[in-house]
């Protein structure tokens, strides 16, 4: 394991012992994975067994995804992974974001009138940033973990070339998806079969993919960014309309971030900072919240305020944050507990506030698919990943001969100023299409530590996946378990559009009228959303618990050393 310079390791230790980390953590009993499909469990559970860490598993495990997962992450994709290193007690987020190509311009999306023609964000190589979990992958292995790469990549190489069977939740994304794959491309020969979702039971095998990920496994981020993997990709972004090039790829770089650090009574709280959204619109959401006494509230006006804040929290969101690198944003003025305080005074508990009536959003210069994972080692080292190609499949593009899987994450900007994207977020010029930026993200992968528990825990789902983990933290708070938190009812508001969106079944009529009576607009989902990974660790008895989320296929796993 590489370990920290001494100037880094001070810094981390001012930034977090004042909350009562001692030089020695106590440790679990157990090793933990929860992930969104076994598969991907059982490479991590796999690498942990040959003497690897919760960092090998890690790689192991978003790998793994990247075969068996290919409508939510994938190595033509990129993601977030928080670590917590128990050798020093620090907590550090790796940026694994993709990039905008070099050619980017902020009217790319745009047709000839000037409107926004939301194909081209969506399907095909025009809609792919330059890919980052490969990096995060090779960073991960270099920085944190203990075994070597290869051995990491191995299970997901044995995946790819033996192939796994696909499932009914594949055929539902693959069936979705269909229409968008072209004829003759590589990715309509992959997942499809005869133009249509893959019979269940089919074995999918993807030998271009296994070679990809040997690639990478022998040479390291050279094995993806340089040499004939490279050029074969630039070589098919093009060929379907993309403008990638040589250097786009070699220009890559992992970044790694301090992650944002807040509290919600006793908990301190750990999640994704920019170029991710997450753990500013959470913190500022539960900030507001900390004004109400949520326990002794009637459910309905609970649910209210915890909207009322998601509101508030996400309008800000669409004013003011986008790739760090680029925008300078005010985090600590959000953060602030006078500001949420002044928040918390426009929540009337009878009267829901129209997003109209709140401060317009800047325009001027001044998942539905993702997935996640959450591992915890017998050291006490913890990872909460969340990796994306955006929308099911990405582009619905593969390069020919290189098995990736194009990510459709140029979707994540603000392709035109106040013009919602697949997801109905809006934004201004802080998310702005430009040549190497990364588009602002929801994905939230975030650790809670509270006197004698520890959380993990995240979840794909789009502009949801905050209001998603928002709701789980609150479960925590409360003392509840994991398979609580990944079960519980959700709702949603993300400012404009204007409306409470809950998942099927998710409110019962009394709670939909009480809520409409405040002036709350209601949408019913059509289904239940959401994939929630997370494992609590109870430090006083060192047991260890995990969940996997009831409205998916994948596999919670807890074992001793």
């Amino acid at each position: 394991m590489t370990h920290r310079s001494p100037r880094h390791l001070l810094l981390a230790l001012c930034l977090y012992l004042p909350f009562g980390v001692t030089a020695v953590e106590p440790a679990p009993s157990e090793n933990a994975i929860a992930s969104a499909h076994a598969l991907a469990t059982a490479a991590g559970h796999t690498v942990l067994a040959a003497g690897g860490n919760a960092f090998d598993a890690a790689i192991a495990v978003a790998a793994a995804l990247a075969v068996v997962e290919p409508y939510s992450s994938g190595i033509g994709g990129g993601g977030f992974f928080l670590v917590h290193d128990a050798h020093d007690s620090h907590d550090s987020m790796i940026d694994a974001r993709e990039t905008a190509p070099g050619a980017a311009t902020p009217t790319m999306f745009l047709d000839a009138d000037g409107k926004v023609a939301p194909s081209r964000s969506l399907n095909g190589a025009l809609a792919a940033g330059i890919p980052g979990l490969p990096a995060g992958l090779v960073y991960l292995s270099k920085h944190f973990a203990r075994l070597p790469l290869a051995q990491d990549l191995a299970p997901a190489i044995a995946l790819a070339e033996a192939g796994f069977e696909v499932s009914e939740h594949y055929a539902i994304m693959a069936g979705f998806r269909a229409p968008a794959f072209k004829q003759g491309n590589d990715a309509h020969a992959i997942f499809l079969r005869d133009g249509k979702a893959p019979p269940l039971g089919t074995v999918l095998t993807q030998p271009d993919l296994a070679r990809t990920l040997r690639a990478l496994a022998e040479r390291g981020e050279a094995g993806f960014y340089s040499g004939d993997i490279a050029a074969r990709l630039v070589k098919g972004v093009r060929a379907d309309g993309g403008i990638w090039t040589n250097q786009d790829l070699a220009d890559y770089h992992v970044r790694e971030r301090m992650p944002l650090v807040g509290h919600f009574r006793d908990i301190r709280i750990v999640s994704a900072a920019p170029p991710s959204s997450g753990g500013v619109v959470m913190l500022e959401a539960l900030n507001i919240l900390e004004n109400f006494a949520l326990d002794s509230l009637a459910p309905v006006d609970r649910m209210h305020v915890v909207i009322e804040a998601m509101r508030l929290a996400y309008r800000d969101r669409a004013d003011y944050l986008g790739d760090p690198d680029f925008v300078d944003m005010p985090i600590a003025h959000l953060l602030d507990k006078s500001y949420a305080r002044e928040l918390s005074a426009k929540i009337d508990l009878a009267h829901a506030i129209p997003s109209a009536s709140l401060p317009p959003i800047r325009t001027d210069d001044p998942n539905h698919h993702t997935t996640h994972f959450s591992v915890l080692d017998t050291a006490g080292n913890r990872v909460a990943a969340t990796l994306s190609v955006n929308y099911p499949f990405g582009a619905a593009s593969v390069p020919a001969g290189t098995g990736v899987l194009l990510n459709n994450e140029m979707d994540d900007f603000a392709t035109s100023p106040l013009t919602p994207n697949a997801y109905g977020l809006v934004g201004g010029s802080a998310n702005a299409v430009g040549p190497g930026r990364r588009p602002l993200s929801s994905m939230t992968p975030t650790f809670l530590e509270g006197p004698e528990r520890v959380g993990i825990l995240g979840t794909p789902g789009g502009s949801r996946i905050i209001s998603m983990v928002l709701i789980g933290v609150l479960e925590y708070a409360r003392g509840e378990d994991p398979d609580k938190w990944v079960s519980a009812p959700r709702y949603h508001h993300q400012y404009l559009p204007d409306q409470v969106e809950f998942e099927a079944g998710g409110l019962d009529a009394a709670t939909q009228a009480a809520l409409a009576a405040k002036g709350h607009k209601l949408n019913e989902n059509k289904r239940r959303y959401g994939n929630m990974q997370a494992i609590l660790w109870d430090r006083k008895s060192g047991k260890v618990k995990a969940a996997s989320d009831p409205r998916g296929e994948g596999k919670s796993e807890v074992w001793g050393p």
